[in-house]
Order: structure tokens, then sequence, then C-alpha cells
């Protein structure tokens, strides 16, 4: 496990996430822009992570979508509606901008 998870990425993608939940707080009566915003933000940061580290596998790569889904619904965002006011499937929040 420690060749496909070195301790380089779980630190950065453990900072990644640390942020990301950092901006959380107040989010579940936010406006979607600001909500989306947010989402962008963490995605594109474990991109980075991604692209320094080769490290998200192809059997591991939902976990981090669950994670950010589970992570907004803790903080009174209803994805459902979020999603479905864009015309996207509730699993396609993360779908625009990443790249793992």
């Amino acid at each position: 496990m420690a060749a496909l998870f070195p301790e380089a990425l779980l630190v950065a993608t453990d900072h990644v996430l640390d942020s990301f939940e950092a901006e959380l707080p107040g989010l579940g009566g936010a406006e979607d822009a600001r909500v989306f915003a947010v989402v962008e933000r963490v995605v594109l940061a474990l991109n980075a992570v991604d692209d320094v580290h080769c490290g998200y596998e192809t059997d591991e790569r939902e976990q981090p979508c669950g994670y950010i889904d589970e992570a907004l619904t803790e903080h009174d965002v209803d994805v459902v509606a979020l999603t479905s006011r864009h015309g996207l499937g509730r699993y396609e929040l993360t779908d625009k901008w990443r790249n793992w």
C-alpha cells in the first residue's frame, strides 16, 4: 500500500482537503456560484496533487468525489438540488474540473 499511496501524496491530499473543509461552514445557505467555486478550488487543487504525484488510481478516484459530496451535505448543502438546478446529476458535481 505504501507504493500506491506514498506519504507525500497523502500529506498533499490532506492539506487540500483541510483547506476545503475550512471553506465549508456557512455554505448551506450560500448561492450556487459560491458553492461551485469552493468545489472548483478543491478539485483543481486535487488535480495539481495528482499531476505531481500521479497518485489517484482508477479504483480510488471516486472516493474524493464522494468525500466532497458528503462534506457539502454535512454542511447543509443540498447537492441533489444544487446539481439539478444546473442540469447535472448528483455525481457530476466535480466533472467539469476533474482530471483524475
